[in-house]
């Protein structure tokens, strides 16, 4: 282990006494700068944003804009293109919600692909419910990627939406988001991401990936959990009607007829997620000072020494492209993946085990669920370790 490393270990309440945390792909652990934010936001600096006259309530808002603002200078957006969400799943059901509901009709065709997470899956089936639309479903690569040739050939002027994972939450495998880009616009679809493996590990442009829409959750950030943003294209925004009624989102309100504020407020019914806003800032602010590069490389490396690991064992099975980025899903012969979870826990080895909410994927590899294995910067080679002798004990258990 590095020097490098345990210091960053340092700043991880969370990880104390030796616990090896290798679940980062459901939430990530949270640094010290971002607890000590959200404390103070909650606490010392805490009111309300964009009613008070008070200067307390004043200096709130200006931190809570700047929020905002950060968000948008860590996507490679605008202030005015940044929604704030509950998350990613809540980013995801307002497109479906405000932008396809007004804009796709029966007979209108989405494509998804085999590895898409739920919440980029049912809020488009309840879409196709109510509205008549029809889904489509890429088929992947042998090893594990959105299949981006099938996709042009399964693309027609029909298809209005492309609802891709720029990295599979399973998998770790990563999209071409720029081709995809390309092949959405060809026939005039829109393209939507959901960046939640990508955000914290990836250096994003969203200018250069020339997507429509991009979505990331806070918690997988090293940020707090209940919020996360929805970024699109401003003329796109200001097309879209708002999908929740409330306060905020206003311009004027008689019995007779209410007018909204403009985008990306008219969006953001009710108050807001303050302290989280605050939380997410610090977050972002940590992450940029660590380096996306940086957390790129090393949770590549560390997944590729895992799956050299996990490699020489006859009794494991391995999922997704050699090259998954902080990822490693597997299946051990003759033991069910919470069995391993389980006896690994015993250990001090924290992994996911089941369907990671990708059932439809869990289907196509022909497993129930997998152990799932993933990094965050504060992982090094003891967690490897770790858990490759939690496998070991759970083998000599199992026979």
């Amino acid at each position: 282990m590095s020097t490098d490393t345990l210091v960053l270990k340092d700043q991880f309440p969370g990880l104390a006494g030796n616990w090896h945390y290798l679940d980062t792909g459901a939430t990530a652990q949270k640094p010290q700068a971002v607890i000590d934010a959200t404390v103070n936001a909650l606490g010392r600096d805490y009111a309300t944003v964009h009613r008070g006259v008070y200067a307390r309530s004043a200096d709130m808002t200006l931190a809570f804009e700047a929020a905002r603002r950060k968000v948008a200078a860590f996507l490679g957006g605008h202030e005015d293109e940044i929604v704030f969400t509950r998350g990613a799943t809540e980013a995801i059901n307002l497109v479906a919600q405000s932008w396809a509901a007004t804009n796709l009709k029966a007979g209108d065709r989405i494509l998804l692909s085999v590895l898409e997470h739920h919440s980029n899956i049912v809020p488009w089936q309840l879409l196709r419910d109510r509205t008549g639309v029809e889904i489509d479903v890429c088929p992947l690569t042998e090893d594990g990627r959105i299949d981006l040739e099938a996709a042009e050939r399964i693309l027609t002027p029909a298809h209005k939406l492309v609802a891709f994972a720029h990295v599979s939450n399973v998998l770790g495998s990563v999209l071409h988001v720029e081709h995809a880009a390309k092949l959405a616009h060809a026939v005039g679809a829109k393209l939507l991401i959901d960046g939640c493996q990508a955000a914290p590990r990836i250096a994003l442009d969203v200018a250069a990936m020339d997507c429509d829409f991009y979505v990331f959750s806070a918690h997988k950030l090293y940020g707090p959990t209940g919020i996360g943003a929805l970024w699109a294209k401003k003329a796109t925004l200001d097309a879209m009607p708002p999908w929740q009624g409330g306060g905020s989102m206003i311009d004027r309100v008689t019995f007779e007829k209410t007018t909204y504020a403009p985008a990306p407020q008219r969006f953001e019914a009710g108050t807001p997620m303050i302290v989280e806003a605050i939380g997410l800032a610090a977050a972002i602010d940590w992450l940029t000072a660590q380096g996306l590069d940086r957390a790129e490389r090393h949770e590549r490396d560390l997944a590729a020494r895992l799956r050299a690991e996990l490699g020489k064992r006859n009794d494991i099975t391995l999922f997704g492209p050699a090259d998954s980025v902080g990822i490693v899903s597997f299946a051990m012969d003759g033991v069910h993946p919470h069995d391993l979870g389980t006896i690994l826990d015993e250990e001090g080895v924290a992994i996911r085990a089941g369907h990671h909410c990708a059932q439809p994927l869990m289907d196509h590899l022909g497993v129930p669920a997998t152990a799932r294995a993933s990094f965050g910067l504060y992982s090094d080679d003891s967690d490897i370790e770790a858990l490759m002798k939690g496998i070991e004990r759970t083998r000599r258990i199992f026979g």
